[in-house]
């Protein structure tokens, strides 16, 4: 063939055959991901509209009662013998070594081995809540309130004594960094609600006590595309960057800029379809133009009238700061985002539940701070018709052990053996409780949950099979549950 003969396709025979070869294998891959089923997968892995926005909202892989998650993230791993895992054992033992009590313990579970002490019992009281009857310390006086809204699991167990791989198996479902956590799985799964907020809101505290070990390794997407990660929003002052455009500039100057951006960036992404980073960074310029109008009025928590403030906490100093974060995640949940982190407590020890030192008098505080705004959070949810679906989820990375670490007052260790992790709302059923740790709350002992389950089971809740949620990279594919993860059906509604 001659291609001077055909002047008005502009196109030599080889870059002609070369767009059309393209283009019928293309065809020829989608016939063939039809045939088997796999059409919406690959969609999921970057190879159909997703390519085009990220974060376009995605259908579950079947019904199910949640559609966003709260997780308050009890940070430096709270006591669950002195909060919800009520051991009455632990007062007829008291102060007995833990050998007597289980033979196989040695003292190379926490970390401060000279300071191993006898078993201990709770310095609270425990009285029964709810319908249910569910023995709470006396540290929860208005979430003890909601336990018929409840789910508990008290056989949790995870694979780290340490802070940094305890948050990451926790966050991520792997005890080392470099995995996606389970808020970037989500927006991964089912996309966002809102276009004009992020669909991954991370709060963390805000009294000067640091990050959670680990940092915002804790809320990244590793290896998905970035426009899953958590935002991290600022404890004080400016909560995002350039939240409000510049003064000189008004909003038809950065439309027409947005604008350019795009004209200048749609040919390269033309080209590179399949690059999901890509097509990330470009929705980037948008999203974060449309913040600047969404995000202020979102995070303008004043705007609520007085008893709202009032039924938050606040109006009191001890959790003033906490209320705010949770009356915030409450207007983000009504505005379309999917999934948001709030951290109880800063980097380690005292500043967060990482009570090695007083574990009366840290736990005490730590309560003291959420217990109020969290139980609000509940009722306000419930009063405005979103707990049925949205999950809400508490606890941390670890517990504690049922001995006393010694020192001037009395703490307790770490504990990757048991912990205790409750639902709320989202399909969760309320008023149970599930498995069983010792008789002094050493290790999960019936129904034991590993982190992997209990990841399955808060994508079950949101519709999504835990062993189809996959990423491939590096050749493999990948899951927030590797291996492992078994459904606990017990604690769905």
């Amino acid at each position: 063939m001659n291609d001077d003969r055909y002047p008005s396709l502009g196109l030599s025979r080889r870059e002609l055959l070369r767009r059309a070869g393209c283009g019928f294998g293309m065809l020829g891959l989608t016939g063939l991901l039809h045939e088997e089923g796999l059409l919406q997968h690959a969609a999921a892995e970057g190879l159909g509209d997703r390519s085009l926005n990220p974060l376009a909202p995605q259908p579950p892989h079947f019904k199910a009662g949640a559609k966003r998650v709260i997780w308050i993230f009890i940070n430096g791993g709270a006591s669950h013998v002195d909060t919800w895992d009520y051991k009455p054992a632990l007062e007829k033992w008291d102060g007995k070594s833990m050998k007597e009590f289980d033979s196989t313990f040695t003292n190379t579970t926490g970390f401060f081995k000279n300071q191993v002490g006898g078993l201990m019992k709770s310095p609270f009281k425990f009285t029964p809540r709810g319908e249910c009857g569910k023995m709470v310390s006396e540290i929860f006086p208005h979430l003890g309130e909601h336990v018929d809204k409840m789910a508990f699991i008290h056989s949790g167990h995870t694979e780290s004594n340490n802070h940094s791989p305890a948050l990451f198996m926790m966050n991520t479902g792997f005890a080392r960094m470099g995995f996606p956590c389970v808020g970037s799985w989500v927006t991964y799964g089912l996309g966002s609600e809102s276009r004009n907020l992020p669909a991954f809101v991370v709060m963390s505290d805000p009294k000067g006590r640091g990050l959670p070990k680990g940092q915002a390794a804790n809320w990244g997407a590793a290896f998905l595309p970035g426009a899953y990660q958590g935002t991290h929003l600022r404890p004080t002052g400016v909560p995002i960057d350039n939240l409000a455009r510049p003064a000189h500039m008004v909003d038809a100057d950065q439309r027409a800029q947005i604008d350019f951006i795009q004209q200048l960036n749609q040919p390269h992404g033309e080209q590179q379809k399949a690059e999901a980073e890509l097509a990330a960074r470009i929705e980037s310029f948008e999203l974060a133009y449309r913040m600047q109008t969404a995000a202020p009025e979102a995070l303008d928590i004043d705007a609520e009238p007085e008893h709202i403030h009032k039924l938050y906490g606040m109006n009191d100093d001890r959790c003033a700061h906490f209320a705010r974060q949770c009356l915030t995640a409450r207007r983000l949940l009504e505005r379309g985002v999917r999934y948001i982190q709030i951290y109880s407590g800063g980097m380690e020890n005292q500043r967060s539940w990482d009570g090695h030192k007083d574990i009366k008098g840290n736990h005490t505080q730590f309560a003291g701070e959420t217990d109020q705004p969290v139980a609000a959070l509940l009722s306000d949810l419930e009063q405005r018709g979103l707990l049925d679906d949205t999950l809400v989820v508490w606890g941390g990375e670890f517990g504690r052990l049922p001995i006393a670490q010694t020192g001037e007052k009395p703490g307790r260790d770490h504990n990757p053996h048991c912990f205790t992790a409750w639902l709320a709302g989202g399909g969760a059923k309320g008023g149970v409780s599930h498995g069983k740790s010792d008789a002094v709350g050493y290790k999960a002992a019936v129904d034991r949950v590993h982190v992997n389950d209990l990841h399955a089971t808060i994508l079950h809740l949101l519709g999504l099979d835990h062993k189809k949620l996959t990423y491939t990279y590096n050749g493999r594919r990948y899951r927030v549950t590797d291996v492992g993860g078994e459904v606990i059906h017990p604690v769905i509604a």
